[in-house]
C-alpha cells in the first residue's frame, strides 16, 4: 500500500512539473494607474515593480510575458473568463477574494493610509464626518472605507483608477483619498499638486485592519491552475533568495516593501 501511494504521489509530483512547463506564455493582468508599482513610460510601454517583478518570474520559468491591461473592478472576472493567466498588479490577498481565485504567497506588502489637506483633519474617522472621499472602485481601501468611514458620515466616491482620484482631489471634487501609502506619496504627495496634502489617522497595519486589507500582494491566478500557481510560488522564492527581488525593490524604493 505504501509503495502505492508512493508511486501516486511520484505521479502526481511530476504531472504537476510537466503541467508547469506548458507554460511558455503567461498573460498578465496589469491596472497602469498605480505608480510607481504599475505604470507607463511617456511611450506608453507597462513598467514600475509589479511590471519588473512579473517579468522576472517569466524569466525564472522560461516564459513569456505579454501584459494585459485591465481596469480594476473588473480584475478577478477577466481572470476567470480566460482573458489573462494571472494578475501581478497589487492585489492584496484577502479572504473575500480567495473564494474566487487562488494567490501565490505575497511579493511585498505596504499599508494603507488616510490623506487629506493637511491641517483640515485631527481625528479619523470622526473629523471626516461630511467630507468626500476618493476611493479605487474594487480596492481594499474602498472595502475598509465603507467598513469604517461612511458610517461615521463620510461620502465615498469609488474611481475607476486611482489617477483620477487625484485629478478630482486637485479640482476640489474631494476632500481627501484612502490609498496605498506608497503609491499616494509617489503619485501625488511628492508631487506639485499634493503640496500640502499628507496622512492623517493611523497606519492601516494593525490586526482589527486584516479583514481589509489581508495579507500583503500576491498573485492571483484560476484556481485550478494548481501547477501555475505553484510554479510562480517557486520562482518568487528564488527571486528572494538569488537577489533578483532586492535589485527590484531598491530600483524602485528607498526601504524594504516586503513588510511584515
Amino acid at each position: 500500500m505504501k509503495k502505492i501511494a508512493l508511486i501516486g504521489a511520484v505521479a502526481l509530483a511530476l504531472s504537476a512539473a510537466a503541467s508547469a512547463a506548458e507554460w511558455k506564455e503567461i498573460r498578465v493582468a496589469i491596472d497602469a494607474t498605480y505608480k510607481p508599482f504599475t505604470f507607463k513610460t511617456p511611450e506608453g510601454k507597462p513598467t514600475g515593480f509589479d511590471v519588473d517583478v512579473a517579468q522576472a518570474l517569466c524569466d525564472e520559468l522560461k516564459a513569456k510575458c505579454v501584459f494585459v491591461e485591465q481596469a480594476w473592478d473588473g480584475m478577478i472576472p477577466g481572470l476567470n473568463a480566460k482573458k489573462y493567466d494571472a494578475i501581478i498588479s497589487s492585489m492584496s490577498i484577502t479572504e473575500d477574494r480567495k473564494k474566487a481565485v487562488a494567490f501565490t504567497g505575497k511579493y511585498y506588502n505596504t499599508p494603507s493610509r488616510v490623506v487629506v489637506k493637511l491641517g483640515t483633519v485631527k481625528n479619523v474617522p470622526a473629523d471626516l464626518k461630511g467630507k468626500k472621499i476618493g476611493v479605487l472602485k474594487a480596492s481594499t481601501q474602498e472595502k475598509y472605507a465603507r467598513g469604517e468611514l461612511e458610517p461615521a458620515g463620510v461620502t465615498i466616491v469609488p474611481y475607476e483608477a486611482q489617477d483620477q482620484v487625484y485629478l478630482d482631489i486637485k479640482a476640489g471634487r474631494l476632500d481627501g483619498t484612502v490609498a496605498d501609502s506608497v503609491e499616494v506619496y509617489e503619485g501625488f504627495l511628492k508631487t506639485a499638486d499634493g503640496k500640502g496634502w499628507g496622512f492623517v489617522g493611523p497606519v492601516l497595519s494593525d490586526k482589527k485592519y486584516f479583514k481589509y486589507f489581508g495579507e500583503g500582494a500576491g498573485i492571483a491566478v484560476r484556481k485550478n491552475d494548481t501547477a501555475l500557481k505553484a510554479a510562480l510560488d517557486k520562482a518568487i522564492n528564488t527571486i528572494r533568495a538569488n537577489g533578483t527581488w532586492k535589485k527590484l525593490n531598491d530600483k524602485y524604493f528607498s526601504f524594504d516593501v516586503w513588510g511584515s
